[in-house]
């Protein structure tokens, strides 16, 4: 699918840029040119010292912010496919300066895809986030106006063969500022504080984000919401698995917090299908046939009323399980 293709990746230094990096290295070796875009130029020169040129000349870093919608243009010529992973994510930091993320999430999607318009990009696949379901935050709302933009960008593309489309999922164990590597930390100095003991979150490993990804860059049609069908966890599972033996203190839910995380809403029933490992929203009004696409994927509509719900999910990883995917997808050396 890949090889003898361009591809760029916006937000390429964070952590699913790099697994991503890793998995089209080792799944594609012939493909024509890797771009890490990214605006953090301390990470650019730290991640170019794991693809040294002479041994990766496919690999190429860009500085660039995705508030730029020229530096963008530039990036994007002659580039086959766009990942967009770039984004300010930090709930907290977030609701404290909003302005800052309305910036990138939502200024930095509408440049994505006018500049993805302007070139020739043939396919755009956006990240999302649970929190942009029925959000309560900032960072949310940024992320369910970047999902909509990258939904509506199919409606504006004329005779554009490009697609438009987008993977949504839970929290990506280990990931930069995550909960797990926070407690890791926090363990040392003898105490976990957690928000509310009544807290769940969707969990996903990274390699579990970057088939996401690559199962929209090779079946989308243009204009879906993938989401996973993945287990959620307890946080106080979480703190038992990292440190069973720390005293937990309950620190309160920070500004814009949910109890629990949603991926689909009741509202999104009537336009969301079931394709076996994966749920899809689709468009009210898609540009393609939906019988067709029905007929294609073998896509069963969920039942009116249905939502997908972290506190409410029929499959939950233990403390057992936590601590061996910890192991696993975490930390090697983690005891």
């Amino acid at each position: 699918m890949l090889n003898n293709k361009t591809i760029l990746i916006t937000g390429g230094t964070g952590s699913l840029g790099k697994a991503l990096t890793k998995h089209i290295l080792t799944h594609f070796p012939q493909v024509k040119k890797l771009i890490i875009f990214s605006r953090d130029e301390q990470k650019q020169f730290q991640m170019a010292q794991e693809y040294p040129a002479g041994q990766f000349p496919q690999v190429r870093f860009l500085l660039g912010d995705v508030r730029d919608k020229e530096r963008l243009v530039r990036a994007f010529r002659d580039v086959d496919y766009v990942i967009h992973a770039a984004a300010m994510k930090h709930v907290h930091l977030a609701e404290y300066n909003p302005d800052e993320c309305i910036k990138t999430n939502i200024g930095g999607a509408e440049n994505v895809i006018h500049a993805s318009l302007e070139t020739g990009v043939q396919h755009v696949v956006a990240l999302s986030t649970d929190k942009a379901c029925a959000p309560i935050n900032l960072y949310g709302a940024t992320k369910l106006t970047s999902d909509k933009l990258f939904v509506a960008a199919n409606n504006i593309k004329g005779a554009n063969p490009i697609k438009f489309s987008v993977v949504r999922y839970g929290n990506v164990m280990g990931s930069n500022g995550s909960v797990i590597p926070f407690f890791i930390k926090k363990r040392a100095e003898g105490k976990l504080p957690i928000t509310d003991p009544t807290m769940t979150r969707f969990n996903i490993s990274l390699q579990g984000g970057v088939d996401m990804v690559m199962h929209a860059m090779e079946h989308a049609w243009g204009g879906e919401i993938f989401i996973p069908k993945i287990p959620s966890y307890r946080i106080t599972d979480v703190a038992k698995a990292v440190a069973p033996d720390c005293p937990i203190e309950v620190v309160g839910i920070r500004p814009g917090e949910k109890i629990h995380e949603e991926m689909i809403t009741a509202s999104d029933s009537f336009y969301t299908y079931d394709l076996g490992k994966y749920y899809t929203i689709l468009p009210s009004v898609p540009r393609f046939n939906l019988s067709e696409y029905i007929l294609h994927f073998n896509a069963k509509p969920v039942p009116a009323g249905f939502n997908y719900n972290s506190g409410d999910n029929t499959e939950w990883e233990t403390v057992e399980s936590m601590r061996k995917l910890i192991k696993e997808h975490v930390d090697p050396t983690f005891e």
